[in-house]
């Protein structure tokens, strides 16, 4: 028995270092440790073997084990190496590399970021809020009747803990509002959520930004220079905008913003949606904090908001507003700066 391990043993570790590649050396590791290898059937034969015979064949076939496993691990460095040193010697560094493609912002990133640009310099701060909002912050502190369309199944998204995907950022200035005296001057960028039926110009989700200015006497004048300022910094400084009377729960009084400019074929075009915020909205602020600071017969305001994916489309002359969410590449590429 012991001159047959050492035959075996021998055997294999001539045939390992003659090994020219990894299939043949995988090859010689089945034949020799696999179950049915010959290490392996010696060891099962050791159950013939005496109580006295069997520690030390046992301790002889383990030592054999070793030095075969230690033989293959070595030898398959050794080959794996040879092979990596050819695919590199095959390698040529003077060929050009693969070309790769530049990336961009997004055509709404892009113009959100030139309209956050133009209310900073105005004095203007980001605010954000979460998407998921309560009716209180979405519609009741916004003066929105109960009644409203607005607030219908149909037109929002509910949540079944009676929560609601928020379908205007203006809740988020209710947030700012609890949270902060005036002075406030924030913009408020987001994604808004509405049961519209997907078309040419709607979308069940968009981006729009919203706008607040709180503080002591905050005017009508205030309101319409802010907003024509940054129509003319958007469109060109031959920009003319209109201010339209209108209804909105939350302001009063309110205006639709028609604007005309050649950049958009010379004819008049409603953009956005503004006015003075209504003093039940500043009641409301202040039952909710318990506190007097937006007390309307101190304090005035003015709130305003429009659609960023249509914006976008009149800007850049783009024909369906689908086409800024399919993420076609041949369409993006032509807005890549």
């Amino acid at each position: 028995m012991e001159d047959k391990i050492r035959s075996i043993r021998e055997a294999a570790t001539t045939s390992v270092d003659a090994a020219n590649d990894l299939p043949t050396l995988d090859a010689i590791r089945v034949r020799y440790l696999g179950k049915t290898g010959e290490i392996s059937l010696l060891s099962q034969s050791m159950r013939d073997l005496s109580k006295e015979e069997r520690p030390r064949f046992g301790s002889l076939l383990n030592e054999a084990r070793s030095l075969v496993t230690d033989a293959i691990e070595q030898k398959t460095r050794a080959l794996e190496a040879v092979a990596e040193k050819s695919r590199y010697a095959q390698f040529d560094a003077t060929l050009p590399g693969p070309t790769l493609s530049r990336g961009a912002s997004h055509p709404l990133t892009q113009l959100m970021g030139k309209a956050v640009a133009i209310f900073r310099r105005m004095g203007f701060s980001l605010a954000d809020g979460p998407d998921i909002e309560t009716e209180f912050h979405c519609f009741d502190a916004l003066n929105t009747p109960a009644d409203h369309p607005a607030r219908n199944e149909q037109d929002t998204f509910y949540l079944p803990d009676g929560r609601l995907l928020r379908t205007h950022t203006s809740s988020v200035q209710i947030r700012v509002m609890e949270n902060q005296p005036p002075p406030i001057r924030i913009i408020a960028p987001g994604a808004a959520y509405r049961r519209d039926e997907v078309d040419a110009t709607h979308l069940a989700q968009f981006t729009q930004m919203e706008g607040l200015y709180v503080a002591e006497s905050v005017s009508l004048a205030d309101l319409k220079g802010s907003l024509e300022f940054f129509f003319r910094e958007l469109f060109g400084a031959e920009t003319q905008c209109r201010f339209r009377p209108h209804f909105f729960p939350f302001t009063e009084p309110s205006y639709e913003i028609d604007i005309r400019t050649a950049l958009l074929g010379d004819s008049w075009m409603e953009l956005a949606g503004c006015g003075m915020v209504d003093p039940a909205v500043f009641e409301a602020i202040c039952q909710k904090r318990g506190d007097r600071a937006f007390d309307p017969e101190k304090i005035s305001g003015f709130a305003f908001g429009f659609g960023l994916d249509r914006l976008a489309m009149n800007l850049l002359a783009i024909p369906d507003i689908r086409m800024l969410v399919e993420t076609d590449l041949r369409f993006l590429r032509q807005f890549a700066n």
